[in-house]
């Protein structure tokens, strides 16, 4: 009973935290196509400045691999001949944000060497580069890892590796609809998935090597397929598959 309790009494807390937060922006992907206002496309496949986006990842990023449909933004990646593709947008330049609530409801894809993921980047990340100007990875879940989310950041300090990392088991987490955010202040970083806490960011020492975090930041969704983390294999008898955005949403 007291277990019962307590939980009912975090799932509250976290609930009552939300409803007092003002939303200040949000996408409901209703509309028959992508919001070129708020979103931007990312083409192609990073080369020649950065092929495979840095981690060997196997995607070409379309404009033709997704649709808007039932309030969902349905990302789709496919094997077309001996080529993957995928979608993937940012608010780089349109939406950016410095704190507050940071949340999407989405549905994940299944399969050996996909790597849906919610995340976000410094808005200055042309002057200063990465890793520098930070990165926030709200939400990654890589195929060949069942039931667990990823919660990570990258600063200097760590010279971009995944030491500042939670890995989180749901059983059911391929199941339906999850929320996956952060709340986000000047002193730290909480990443929920639905109303569990599952990681919290508060180094010590805060200057632009540890805490990069105090700056405006913009929001990518997409689904990469293969890498240094999604694979390096993919299981091409899963696809196509898809992954539902329902919405994302932004509290101050």
């Amino acid at each position: 009973m007291k277990k019962v309790v307590v939980l009912l009494f975090i799932s509250s807390f976290c609930f009552a935290q939300k409803v007092n937060r003002k939303l200040i922006w949000e996408e409901n992907f209703n509309k028959k196509k992508i919001n070129e206002t708020f979103w931007n496309f990312e083409l192609g496949d990073g080369c020649p400045d950065l092929c495979g986006y840095g981690n060997n990842e196997r995607q070409i990023y379309t404009k033709t691999n997704h649709v808007l449909k039932d309030g969902n933004l349905i990302i789709e990646a496919r094997k077309e001949g001996t080529k993957y593709t995928s979608t993937k947008i940012t608010t780089k330049g349109k939406k950016e944000f410095k704190y507050g609530r940071i949340e999407a409801r989405a549905k994940l894809p299944v399969g050996h060497g996909l790597w849906p993921a919610f995340w976000m980047l410094g808005a200055n990340i042309d002057e200063v580069k990465w890793p520098k100007t930070g990165e926030i990875d709200i939400l990654e879940y890589i195929g060949r890892d069942p039931h667990m989310v990823y919660t990570t950041l990258h600063t200097q300090d760590s010279h971009g590796n995944t030491i500042n990392t939670k890995r989180t088991e749901f059983p059911a987490i391929e199941e339906g609809y999850h929320i996956y955010a952060i709340e986000w202040s000047k002193e730290k970083i909480d990443f929920f998935v639905d109303t569990t806490l599952v990681y919290t960011f508060n180094p010590q020492v805060k200057d632009p090597n540890t805490w990069p975090f105090d700056k405006p930041f913009y929001i990518i969704v997409n689904l990469a397929i293969g890498g240094n983390f999604g694979g390096p294999d993919v299981d091409d008898t899963v696809l196509p598959q898809k992954y539902y955005i329902d919405y994302v949403r932004v509290y101050e």
